[in-house]
């Protein structure tokens, strides 16, 4: 049966559905010869796609893997620095790419699929999925200061989503928060840490939506249980209102 030519790309493990658009939109696509077009559909067992010159491959077997990123790792599948990514510290066959990325700076929770479509639910801005950290920052946060944060700051003359900061522990030089926030600007809690004083020192994501951390150590991997992965599709389909 023909699907978007878009859907099938993300299926077969190229990346997302968007990062699919956007190779078909630079003319990097083909189907049986001919230069693809946005919203194009095909039918993937009876037509041939190509993509960079290489034959789309088949379907292969959905993966799913959290990883503990460490500090000084990069969040993407490949770095044509040769620096080392997440993809590195997993060593499976296939095309797997990360879901929510983090700074290098800092740690924790990164989703590695080959799902394509799951990708896209879990990382477009529309879906708004909560995402848990545990922030340590300079000094000692004030509870006004608290509230600024939940309540949104203004960066880039745009106000942030409200936030839920909780004070988990303190002392003379530092301040442990716990951050749950649905928006994911680009350094976005290292940005408002420092607009209210508060530099971070370390930051690590403990959740993606219903997806823990866990006992994961830096630098280490698991496969998700049937039972996560089912949590993922179920908070992948629910759009926030």
């Amino acid at each position: 049966m023909p699907e978007r030519l878009q859907k099938v790309m993300a299926q077969a493990g190229i990346g997302s559905r968007r990062a699919c658009e956007e190779l078909i939109r630079q003319g990097r696509v083909q189907v049986d010869g001919k230069l693809a077009t946005l919203g194009q559909k095909v039918d993937p067992h009876r037509q041939q796609v190509v993509v960079d010159g290489q034959r789309l491959p088949r379907r292969e077997p959905p993966v799913y893997v959290a990883v503990h990123k460490p500090p000084g790792v990069l969040s993407v599948s490949q770095d044509d620095r040769g620096r080392r990514t997440v993809r590195d510290l997993v060593p499976l066959p296939g095309h797997l790419y990360p879901v929510g990325r983090l700074d290098a700076t800092s740690e924790g929770l990164v989703l590695l699929t080959n799902d394509g479509e799951l990708a896209n639910l879990l990382t477009h801005p529309r879906y708004e999925h909560a995402k848990e950290y545990r922030v340590q920052v300079q000094g000692q946060v004030a509870d006004a200061t608290i509230s600024k944060w939940e309540s949104g700051v203004y960066l880039d003359g745009r106000r942030t989503a409200r936030a839920r900061v909780t004070r988990l522990q303190a002392d003379k030089d530092t301040t442990w928060l716990r951050i749950v926030m649905h928006e994911g600007r680009k350094r976005q809690i290292r940005r408002v840490a420092l607009l209210l004083g508060h530099p971070v020192q370390r930051l690590i994501r403990e959740r993606i939506g219903p997806l823990q951390l866990g006992q994961l150590r830096p630098g280490q991997w698991r496969h998700l249980s049937a039972e996560e992965v089912k949590a993922l599709r179920r908070t992948a389909g629910r759009r926030k209102s």
